[in-house]
């Protein structure tokens, strides 16, 4: 992974004057161009970077900045403790392992302990409660796709339930909420496509590789809901439902109801998703209005009455 690199490169030059960007690419089996851009990288978070040239140059850290400053605060090394521990969690790589004992490293004996103190105050678990067993087998072949420029062989299936082939070259893994997507050029469709990896089966990493191609890295969004009307509908629940509410909405669509109960000003999508939602709080939540949806849930009620009616 990116970071890892870039981690390594730092310690690499901290040890050593001066080292080219060939060595390095061959070090970390990447072109120089990649070398480069992680050097500028570095270099624009405020670790100053000076290049030596000649037949005998090469890239290295300001001799100063080595001697006069700490590299890393006790702050940065707790929040870059944080964020490699939440990888792990999903992830289990060595050179994660290696990065943390290496970082540890840097600090001084008489600060380790307040350091193991800080970084294990927040702890981001990024694995399910009852999980997909074939979540990380597919998080690590991903990951060797990334890493090897390799082409992705699978089974997809849309929204609809509806299967198809897809072959891809990969890009990106992302972690959205609590779902994992992996973003690249589907070769079948000639174009760059975001996969849920809850709706992949039989991945497959492929021996062929490809030149990669312009990407525009994109944060994923509503793109289904674009086009589609959000209206608030007005649901009274039990109090039991409170941190669902929360979630979807927020306290302050939350006020109190008669008989203990509460009402809930609730965003809504008319379509499946949202229906299924609605139904998904069973009988500790009721509709009120509007009445078109309410009676939408009534049939559907109904209909679900009919598959378990003897």
């Amino acid at each position: 992974m990116k970071i890892d690199r870039l981690i390594s490169i730092i310690m690499i030059l901290l040890e050593r004057k001066k080292i080219s960007a060939a060595k390095l690419a061959e070090m970390f089996e990447v072109s120089p161009r990649t070398i480069y851009r992680d050097i500028e990288t570095i270099n624009l978070s405020g670790i100053p970077i000076i290049t030596y040239p000649g037949v005998n140059g090469g890239i290295g850290i300001m001799e100063e900045y080595k001697i006069d400053k700490k590299l890393f605060t006790t702050s940065d090394i707790v929040t870059i403790l944080m964020g490699l521990g939440s990888i792990s969690s999903t992830m289990t790589n060595d050179e994660i392992i290696n990065t943390l004992a290496k970082l540890k490293g840097l600090v001084p004996d008489e600060h380790i302990k307040d350091i193991e103190l800080k970084s294990n105050q927040i702890s981001v678990d990024l694995t399910p409660w009852i999980g997909n067993k074939y979540l990380q087998p597919n998080l690590e072949r991903i990951k060797k796709a990334l890493n090897e420029k390799k082409i992705l062989l699978f089974k997809y299936y849309d929204r609809y339930g509806k299967k198809s082939s897809r072959k891809i070259e990969s890009y990106r893994l992302i972690l959205k909420e609590s779902n994992w997507y992996i973003q690249g050029y589907c070769l079948s469709r000639e174009d760059f496509r975001t996969f849920k990896l809850s709706r992949i089966s039989d991945l497959e990493v492929l021996q062929d590789t490809f030149e990669p191609r312009e990407f525009e890295e994109k944060s994923l969004g509503p793109w289904n809901y674009i086009e589609k009307k959000i209206i608030t509908i007005k649901l009274v629940i039990n109090e039991s439902l409170r941190e669902r509410m929360v979630e979807h909405c927020g306290e302050e669509n939350i006020q109190p109801y008669k008989d203990n109960k509460l009402l809930v000003k609730f965003p809504f999508i008319e379509d499946e998703f949202g229906y299924n939602l609605l139904l998904s709080f069973g009988g500790e939540c009721e509709c009120l209005e509007p009445q078109y949806v309410r009676d939408e849930l009534i049939r559907r009620i109904k209909n679900l009455l009919k598959v378990y009616k003897y």
